[in-house]
């Protein structure tokens, strides 16, 4: 059945299907079967055509008010933990050790993991030496976010000194081919922690520390989704983020 709705839409504001089709990066032919033969692109993609037009989504696509079943996003969904306090440190190393194209991580500042495992920086590098591209990014300790997020865990000016201490672990890569490292002022409102097509997740809630916010473990899916969502988020923070040099 023809989405008339779409078509009137388009036709008022002028719409071709090839210039609504570059619009939002699909193939003209994509958007011609959303018009003619009533198909639903797939949510991100709606949003991005729905802003183009001026128009609400659901308007358009009326199918996208359900929402989706467990089993819809259960693919991607490798482990939840109630609280990071519950992984052991394996699962992160394991999954770091195991990459072989890329390594992300965004944090505040994560020290447990130099902690926990004080080889981080050889694995890291080896990863590295291997042809993966890593890239770190830590707060600012200096930013105005990372004061609130001190202020929210009720630890004071502790995430401060955490930031730079964890600055000061990855210090030492700061050079290695492959490797860059970067301090950031967003608001983080997960901590994220990739390696190839895994993911942790380490959701912030409002006065807990990251340690007893759950966590979420991804693996991709070929059709992408929640792990997209997260590995988009991080290149946002990178592009705005301040890389560290080499001292002296």
């Amino acid at each position: 059945m023809p989405n008339e709705r779409l078509r009137t839409v388009m036709a008022a504001g002028g719409w071709t299907h090839a210039a609504l089709a570059k619009a939002v990066e699909v193939d003209p032919k994509s958007v011609e079967r959303w018009v003619n033969l009533g198909r639903t692109p797939r949510r991100a993609t709606a949003a991005q055509a729905a802003e183009a037009l001026g128009e609400d989504v659901h308007a358009l696509w009326p199918a996208l008010r359900q929402a989706r079943s467990a089993r819809a996003i259960s693919p991607e969904l490798v482990a939840l933990y109630e609280q990071r306090a519950d992984l052991p440190i394996s699962t992160f190393v394991d999954m770091l050790a195991q990459a072989r194209e890329q390594i992300d991580v965004l944090v505040y500042a994560a020290v447990f993991l130099h902690e926990a495992y004080p080889r981080l920086n050889d694995l890291l590098r080896e990863r590295a030496a291997e042809g993966c591209t890593v890239r770190i990014a830590v707060g600012d300790a200096d930013s105005e976010n990372v004061h609130a997020r001190g202020q929210e865990e009720k630890f004071g000016h502790g995430i401060e000194s955490r930031c730079r201490l964890a600055l000061m672990h990855y210090r030492p890569l700061i050079g290695t081919p492959n490797i860059a490292v970067r301090t950031h002022g967003t608001t983080l409102y997960n901590s994220l922690y990739r390696a190839d097509d895994q993911q942790l997740v380490n959701a912030h809630v409002w006065g807990v520390n990251a340690y007893g916010a759950p966590v979420w473990h991804l693996r991709r899916s070929r059709e992408g989704g929640l792990f997209d969502t997260y590995a988009a988020s991080f290149n946002a923070v990178w592009a705005t983020a301040t890389p560290v040099h080499q001292e002296g």
